[in-house]
């Protein structure tokens, strides 16, 4: 039996690829009302693929808010989705609060794993806590790199690139518990010490970073000289030293919370430890400076002439296939049109209407185009680029298009007359 603890998207997700993969899941959550509603089948996220799963294997997933259960484990994943605050800092308390509750519940020996995303040093901390605790029975503590992303959740779980482990000592033997479940998944096996294994995660996303950044660069000196970036990428994927799986799409800066969160973490270390942090602080204000791009554009094009536009926005996500707005370039620019009327869609995402009370939540993306001078694309749901483009020129009034992601078509946006623009062209 494997154990995980937190019903939040990282949990759901890891605890449903592990009944999938054979294993039966005890999976724990202290708030007995979202346990009931998981084993009901009813779940609070959206990912594609994963209705699907949960069909095949659910007989195999045992839903509880009773924390005793864990002590039928083995292997027992501390996998709570870790919050961030208006300024990036990471949030730790609701998963220190969530190990002191259940770690006295574990069985003798068993493996505890923290699958949430935690600061260096973290680990390290937790085991020399969890091991003067009289009540906790636990054997080792050991630290795991979570590979969730948001909107490619189960596919992520299901098909993991590699797992990172960190120990007490980098390449020890793993408890037999652990490497069973590994094996289920059949991918390499790094083990390393635990501050490496908090920092390798830190170090993934900065190199993401780094190509968005750089692509974000590029992109706009493309548009400022009549470049096409997207003639430019098959050059850089047949680089061998780049390759054709780097990130090479222009985007709004850097959005979601992981990303922002990492740069932080290392500002706060470098503040610490006096090390360099001049190429962070520079990663941030280009990420600043191209979320400013969909309304620059806008100002040029429509608001600087144009009396009481109405503009339409469709998508609120930071990205398509999930319901997260978190740093989401959408509702910043949501905020820079404050007091313009501006018709909404979005298939999933909820805004407050109450922070937002001049935007106009509609049934359909059609409907939010109706009578707009403007419409801007802000997450490439695959549903915008299914709409007719006659259909979206009739229900317009003016012919502004902004599309940065490329979700529609350029050429049938241009047959039917509109003044389509995207990133880096």
């Amino acid at each position: 039996m494997i154990g995980f603890v937190g019903l939040s998207h990282l949990g759901l997700n890891y605890s449903l690829a592990t009944a999938a993969k054979g294993f039966d899941v005890v999976a724990y959550d202290p708030e007995p009302a979202l346990a009931r509603r998981c084993a009901a089948g009813d779940f609070p996220i959206e990912e594609p693929g994963f209705d699907g799963l949960y069909a095949g294997c659910r007989a195999r997933l045992h839903y509880t808010s009773d924390a005793s259960r864990l002590g039928e484990c083995e292997l027992v994943f501390y996998a709570l989705d870790i919050r961030t605050d208006a300024n990036n800092r990471s949030d730790v308390g609701p998963l220190d609060a969530l190990i002191r509750a259940t770690a006295p519940a574990l069985g003798m020996g068993a493996t505890a794993v923290v699958l949430s995303q935690v600061s260096p040093g973290y680990t390290r901390r937790l085991a020399a806590q969890l091991t003067q605790h009289p009540d906790v029975k636990a054997g080792s503590v050991l630290y795991q790199v979570e590979t969730l992303i948001f909107g490619s959740a189960v596919q992520r779980a299901m098909e993991p690139e590699r797992y990172i482990v960190g120990a007490p000592e980098g390449g020890q033997t793993l408890p037999r518990a652990l490497r069973d479940w590994h094996a289920a998944f059949g991918c390499p096996v790094l083990v390393m010490k635990y501050e490496s294994a908090e920092l390798a995660k830190i170090a993934i996303n900065f190199f993401l970073v780094s190509n968005v950044s750089t692509t974000n660069t590029l992109a706009e000196v493309c548009e400022a000289i009549g470049a096409n970036w997207f003639e430019i990428v098959p050059a850089l994927q047949l680089d061998r030293r780049i390759g054709k799986y780097a990130y090479l799409h222009p985007g709004l800066g850097i959005a979601g919370g992981n990303l922002e969160r990492d740069l932080v973490t290392v500002l706060q270390l470098s503040a610490r430890h006096g090390t360099d942090d001049g190429v962070i602080r520079a990663w941030q204000a280009n990420s600043a400076h191209r979320r400013e791009w969909p309304l620059q554009w806008l100002q040029r094009g429509l608001l600087a002439g144009a009396h009481d536009p109405v503009i339409a926005v469709w998508g609120l996500t930071y990205k398509a296939d999930t319901h997260s707005t978190k740093n989401s370039p959408s509702l910043e620019l949501l905020r820079g049109l404050c007091g313009r009327r501006v018709r909404a869609h979005d298939p999933l995402a909820v805004i407050d209407a109450q922070e937002f009370g001049w935007v106009t939540r509609c049934a359909s993306p059609l409907d939010a185009a109706a009578g707009a001078d403007a419409l801007v694309v802000m997450t490439p749901w695959k549903l915008y680029g299914s709409v007719e483009t006659p259909a979206l020129r009739a229900a317009m009034k003016g012919r502004l298009t902004l599309d940065p992601y490329g979700a529609l078509d350029e050429g049938r946006c241009r047959g039917v007359g509109l003044d389509y623009h995207r990133l880096g062209c």
